[in-house]
């Protein structure tokens, strides 16, 4: 189980807050799990006032948890900044970002039995509905096709000012632009995170009216594309 304290599907208002810079006094815009930001108007590098590490003052996985503590000076991954930039896009949209969230965890989970590539998979995962708001604005409408159009240019955007490759890129925004709808041929990549995104979509289905259990199992047993997806969704969706 997920510390509630850092799982977003458990955050409010309170969560996304700012704070003066300790250099400049210029406002800086924090998320609560955030250990550090930097300065945008002077380049300072801040630790978050108010970030309480609790239990990660004496738990052996507390950097997992919360990240580097003020003090550690070291680059976070690539997946991890994206999903700070996902969050930071959606902004007080935490149900969207408790979703991408949950996909992320469930794709990690898959990835360990079938060999994607963990980085590509994290990221799209973080990434894969950015283009929601895009397509709300624009048409109103949250339909597939719409993200699908939407979503590649927001991800380009948000990879290439985290410094990500190219290669990195195009497969990311191609995962994106198509996440709903699989073709004939697909890589490992796109089919863990398609099968992470079909669970927490059903599992979120069962909230609101559960479907009959024999219902659930032809889905499980026809709909995932990858074998540990269909063993994660029985345990999930079937108990």
């Amino acid at each position: 189980m997920k510390c509630p304290g850092q799982d977003s599907r458990y955050w409010n208002g309170e969560a996304i807050f700012e704070a003066p810079c300790a250099q400049c006094a210029e406002p800086v815009e924090f998320f609560k799990d955030e250990s550090h930001r930097t300065c945008r108007a002077c380049g300072h590098r801040m630790a978050n006032p108010r970030l309480d590490f609790g239990c990660a003052a004496y738990c052996p996985y507390a950097e997992q948890c919360v990240g580097p503590r003020p003090g550690v000076q070291k680059e976070q991954p690539l997946k991890d900044r994206a999903a700070v930039a996902m969050k930071r896009y959606f902004g007080s949209d935490f149900r969207r970002i408790g979703h991408a969230t949950r996909v992320a965890r469930y794709a990690e989970e898959i990835n360990q039995g079938e060999g994607g590539n963990s980085p590509v998979v994290l990221i799209a995962s973080y990434l894969h509905d950015i283009g929601i708001k895009e397509a709300e604005r624009k048409f109103n409408s949250t339909a597939a096709r719409y993200q699908h159009q939407e979503g590649p240019p927001v991800a380009r955007l948000i990879l290439a000012e985290l410094g990500a490759g190219p290669e990195l890129i195009e497969e990311v925004c191609d995962i994106v632009g198509h996440h709903h709808s699989p073709r004939p041929e697909e890589t490992t990549n796109f089919k863990v995170l398609y099968d992470a995104d079909l669970i927490v979509n059903l599992e979120d289905n069962q909230g609101e009216r559960r479907s009959p259990r024999a219902h659930l199992e032809k889905i499980v047993a026809r709909s995932f594309l990858t074998d540990n997806g269909r063993r994660v969704a029985a345990r999930v969706l079937l108990g």
